[in-house]
């Protein structure tokens, strides 16, 4: 049977739908299926060193709001789910206080997950191979930009990673020695603009 193929994202436009995906394990369980296919709540709590009736709980509650279904066609008593997108999104733009209150709650716990997942990396990171330590890491650029030039940048930061976007449905095109790597995107205005238009002086 050839494996289906999810759609490329599913755009969240209300609060309810924000909030129901500001879960640390939800976001982690819908990683999971996005990155290694399709599982059972057993397999995905023996991944996540979580318990089953809770992975099996937060599962249900991706599929009630459309990140995740049951796999049709398997037989077993306990069936995988897969994910139904590659992708979450989600604006920012929303002067609505239900919005704007559900999108910080999310982009808070995706900062933490954010903060896990570099942590993660430096605690093992001395037993890395030379040359993925030399590849992977930190860094930072401080730029003067107005809100439409940061706009055009991100999007040209997307349309980069777009092209490695097919190595994750279809294994067979990832060259040999690729494993997966977190490419985390994080744009954060420095201080309040002023009223001559220029950035008002912030920390380091």
């Amino acid at each position: 049977m050839t494996e289906r193929v999810p759609e490329r994202s599913i755009k969240l436009t209300d609060p309810r739908s924000l909030r129901a995906y500001a879960h640390p394990l939800r976001m982690r369980l819908i990683g999971l299926l996005r990155r290694d296919g399709p599982m059972t709540a057993t397999q995905a709590a023996a991944r996540l060193d979580d318990n089953v009736p809770n992975c099996s709980f937060h599962l249900r509650q991706l599929a009630k709001y459309g990140f995740a279904e049951r796999v049709p066609g398997v037989d077993g008593r306990e069936r995988p789910w897969r994910a139904t997108r590659q992708d979450t999104s989600w604006d920012d733009d929303s002067d609505d206080p239900a919005m704007k209150a559900a999108t910080d709650q999310l982009n808070s716990v995706l900062l933490g997950l954010y903060m896990q997942y570099a942590q993660d990396y430096l605690a093992i990171r001395g037993d890395e191979p030379v040359e993925w330590r030399a590849a992977a890491g930190f860094g930072d650029a401080l730029l003067h930009v107005t809100a439409t030039e940061l706009r055009e940048l991100t999007d040209e930061v997307d349309t980069l990673l777009a092209r490695y976007d097919e190595r994750v449905a279809d294994p067979a095109r990832r060259p040999p020695g690729s494993r997966p790597v977190q490419i985390i995107q994080m744009a954060v205005p420095r201080g309040p603009v002023t009223a001559d238009g220029q950035r008002a002086k912030a920390d380091p």
